[in-house]
């Protein structure tokens, strides 16, 4: 919760700042050479397991330290060795490394304990949680199996058995190790050790598993030339490989064909099958497999339910999807992990995600293991939903429960703080998965890289691509499709085609997105011919235009009131087989409408809907706007009732268009209404929204000053003109009709006036929401601060900052950077340096984020390098480590 602060207003010389966050310390973990010294002479005594030291070490004891016991101390007794492997063993949580194992089967065969270390080579294989851990295993086991260790020259032998080459066999299968699998059978057959059923069955399974059918049938040729008959293993695996090589009418015959050769089927023939009718979205034959199983006297096990619950959800059968979890419940068959994540997944696109929270607390209470995946798809809800701070919470919930979070989890969240502009937060949380060991991959950087390019920040863009090859992640055509965008935005569209031609060289795709961003760019700024070269090109090149590229052109054509050309572009999807979509059909008639052509624009309405296609808001509200802008209100009233008895919500810009059209018609009434019905909806109203209304306000002011009865205000020039006068009357008038003004009214409002560089009147509106009981988010706290370093108002702003701070805000960079380099301009160096200083304590920033915001854009724009040399010793000193790339960039630069 925030807390509550009453000094913005205060200005201070003296601001002293203070760290961002304290660092948290966990206990220092048992020092290994203490923790294996002491311990061999403990388990030596009489009466070791009751000794009360051990009691209390057994709870912080890992899998590395046990590994690191048995490795430095072989000769230790065999069965003492044993029993105290198998007491930390039964410690909750605790699970034996491969390389714990391997210490303990060490010591076990060289005194010749062989029984037991067969069952303990099986267990150690079983332990493999990753394909390293087989690979470890598998060189492992070779060593054993040949009698050699080459930590020590004693004899080391023990020759695999059948079963232990099974379960070897079944480990790399499970890790898709098929070359390995391979070399593996080829060995058992070197060691005269005879496959039997099960080992064939491991080569058919592993090589079904991607798909290779072809290959899986040669051993089973080899199981009948061996005398032994295919089981239900072997065809249930055979049906897996169909399935993968999207050949489900091929693994319906095996399924087939299994009772004719007198094997019964199982409930993971059933699966394999339903899941991959599932998977060709032949969802009605999946069901129909489903109500056949009790004839087979089969029970669907959690994977058949949740298989189903998948392709339902997937297919928007909601209702259908729920009917089999409740089923679920009903049959006794308890849902696991990816039944929840597939639900909540569901919900959260439904855009459910309070239902799909409860489902995770129900989830939790039932201990359901395996819940990262559900927390990812929760997170992931709650980021698109733009509830950022829902998803950091449940991510810290994660962190307090032991759960660890994936490169999944840390890319989801870096996609909703870019949604919601908190790129500094962003690049901050890149850190901390290099801090958790984990490897930010091309989606991570992609996100980050779109983040930058869609707040207009091109050259941090650049530089993340950089670091991205720095860090030996390679680029991919996404990488570039959101600088290519950035760059036509901006206008520099002969710069995004130069790019373009540069990723030829560079062997990346240049796939029709990347075109049809640099189309669009075209048609941007007005360069209709170059954007239709550039179209007929496309096609001479084999690059085939998609949907989206003849809305690009459509969309163009329009805008430059070229109607019939934009028609020949829909002849054209059509012949070539493109089914019309609804954004293609809601350009066309936002092009009719521009010219007021409403007889076939409503003409190409009634279209939509007699091609079975739904209406959006975009489409609703194109002739809402059209039929405001002609005062024709009735009209768009009309089209709005139809739009709600269809089932579509207005969104911001159709309420908006509303509340402009009453207010023109001199209907205040109607126009807060629409307002509160707005808020009532939970559709906030965006800064547009309350410039149109402040607009109007000024207007009725004026005409109740000068007496003109005739006076309109360009939307641009409201917030120069807003006065305190002018916010009361709107917080008055809100507050009659039961809206009253929230946090966002003021946002709006604040961040107007700081625009317009009319700080003292914001710090009053300010001073206003205090008294109201509201305290300043985020947007409010920047705007001011970053308004007071334009201004040179810097003491200000170092208490604003301050401020931001002790409430838990983390300021943006470019705050820092206006308010550091500010400082350093008027001589304050020591201050300019405190502030820095404060900037990097507790780590919350990116470190190369800082040197390009503080140094490169910062100080080096400016002149300051000796300033710049200063802090990056700084940073240096505080154990602030920048990317070589960023270093070598800095030094460059400096130079220059």
């Amino acid at each position: 919760m925030m807390m509550r602060s009453t000094s913005i207003l205060k200005q201070s010389s003296n601001i002293k700042f203070k760290s961002l966050s304290s660092l948290l310390h966990s206990p220092s973990p048992i020092e290994e050479h203490d923790f294996t010294s002491h311990l061999p002479t403990l388990l030596s005594s009489p009466n070791w397991h009751k000794n009360p030291t051990l009691k209390s070490l057994i709870p912080s004891i890992s899998p590395s330290q046990i590994t690191s016991l048995f490795t430095n101390n072989p000769n230790l007794n065999p069965n003492t060795t044993l029993a105290f492997f198998n007491l930390i063993s039964q410690r909750p949580n605790f699970k034996p490394s491969v390389e714990s194992f391997a210490s303990l089967l060490t010591i076990l065969i060289k005194n010749q304990f062989l029984n037991v270390a067969e069952k303990i080579r099986i267990s150690m294989v079983k332990a493999c949680e990753t394909e390293e851990d087989a690979r470890f295993v598998l060189g492992f086991f070779r060593k054993m199996n040949n009698g050699t260790d080459d930590d020590d020259d004693e004899e080391f032998k023990f020759k695999l058995s059948v079963r232990c080459y099974n379960t070897l066999l079944m480990c790399l299968s499970r890790f898709l190790m098929i070359d390995d699998m391979k070399c593996v059978f080829l060995e058992m057959l070197d060691d005269e050790i005879m496959p039997n059923i099960y080992t064939y069955n491991s080569m058919v399974n592993g090589y079904c598993k991607l798909g290779e059918v072809d290959v899986a049938r040669l051993y089973v040729r080899k199981i009948v030339q061996a005398g032994l008959i295919p089981d239900t293993h072997t065809y249930t695996s055979l049906i897996l490989g169909h399935c993968r090589n999207k050949d489900v009418d091929s693994a319906y015959k095996v399924f087939d064909e299994m009772p004719k050769k007198g094997c019964q089927r199982n409930e993971v023939s059933y699966t394999n099958l339903i899941h991959g009718f599932c998977e060709e979205e032949r969802i009605k034959e999946g069901l129909e497999l489903f109500h056949q199983m009790d004839d087979d006297n089969c029970s669907p096990t959690v994977r058949t339910f949740t298989v189903l619950i998948s392709a339902l959800s997937r297919l928007g059968r909601t209702k259908e999807a729920w009917e089999l979890f409740k089923e679920m419940s009903e049959r006794g068959c308890e849902p696991n992990a990816h039944t929840y994540t597939v639900l909540i997944d569901g919900l959260c696109k439904d855009r459910k995600v309070d239902e799909a929270r409860k489902l995770l607390d129900m989830m939790e209470e039932k201990r359901v293991v395996g819940a990262v995946v559900a927390y990812n798809a929760l997170i992931d809800g709650y980021c698109k939903e733009g509830k950022i701070e829902n998803a950091i919470e449940l991510f810290e919930n994660m962190e307090k429960k032991g759960l660890k979070p994936n490169v999944r989890t840390c890319n989801e969240l870096i996609g909703g703080y870019c949604k919601v502009g908190h790129i500094h937060k962003a690049m901050a949380l890149l850190d901390k998965m290099m801090k958790m060991k984990l490897s930010p991959n091309v989606i991570t950087y992609n996100l980050l890289i779109n983040g930058h390019c869609k707040h207009n920040d091109v050259d941090n863009a650049y530089r993340l691509v950089n670091l991205m090859k720095e860090n030996g992640v390679v680029h991919d055509e996404w990488t570039y499709s959101a600088l290519i965008q950035a760059l036509c935005r901006r206008g520099s569209v002969e710069e995004a085609h130069d790019l373009v031609d540069s990723l030829k060289v560079k062997g990346i795709n240049v796939n029709e997105v990347i075109i049809t961003t640099l189309i669009d760019g075209y048609f941007q700024i007005g360069k209709i011919d170059s954007g239709l070269a550039l179209f007929n090109k496309m096609l001479i090149n084999d690059c085939l235009p998609n949907s989206r590229t003849y809305n690009v052109l459509i969309h163009g054509l329009c805008k430059e009131d070229k109607i019939q050309d934009a028609s020949v572009f829909i002849g054209k999807m059509i012949k070539i087989g493109f089914e019309l979509e609804i954004t293609t059909y809601t350009i066309f008639i936002e092009g009719l409408l521009k010219r007021f052509d409403f007889v076939d624009a409503l003409k190409l309405f009634s279209e939509i809907f007699a091609s079975e296609l739904k209406p959006d808001v975009c489409t609703y509200t194109s002739f809402i706007l059209a039929y405001c802008s002609q005062g024709m209100v009735k009209a768009a009233e009309d089209m709005m009732n139809k739009m709600i008895e269809e089932g579509v919500e207005p969104d911001t810009a159709t309420y908006t268009v509303f509340i402009d059209a009453y207010f023109r018609a001199g209907k205040l009434d109607s126009a807060f209404d629409v307002l509160k019905h707005m808020m009532d909806a939970k559709c906030e109203p965006s800064h547009h929204t309350y410039a149109v209304i402040v607009k109007h306000l000024l207007i009725l002011q004026k005409k109740e000053n000068m007496k003109f009865q005739t006076f309109d205000l360009n939307i641009g020039n409201v917030w120069k003109l807003m006065d305190l006068d002018t916010a009361m009357d709107l917080f008055s008038e809100m507050a009659k009709r039961g809206c009253e003004p929230n946090v966002k009214t003021f946002e709006a409002l604040t961040v107007g006036l700081c625009k317009e560089s009319r700080l003292e009147e914001a710090c009053r509106l300010v001073s206003h929401m205090l008294t109201t009981g509201f305290y300043p988010n985020e947007h409010i706290y920047t705007s001011l601060v970053n308004c007071s370093c334009y201004l040179r108002m810097f003491d200000q702003a170092l208490t604003l900052l301050d401020n931001m701070i002790e409430n838990r805000i983390l300021p943006h960079l470019q705050s820092y950077e206006l308010l550091i380099c500010g400082l350093y301009n008027e001589g304050s160096c020591e201050k300019g340096k405190e502030v820095f200083c404060s900037l990097i304590d507790g780590y919350k920033y990116n470190a190369d984020e800082v040197a390009w915001k503080i140094f490169l854009d910062g100080l080096l724009k400016r002149g300051l390098r000796d300033e710049c040399f200063e802090l990056a010793d700084v940073m240096e000193e505080k154990g602030c480590h920048l990317n070589p790339h960023t270093s070598a960039t800095l030094v460059e630069n400096v130079g220059d």
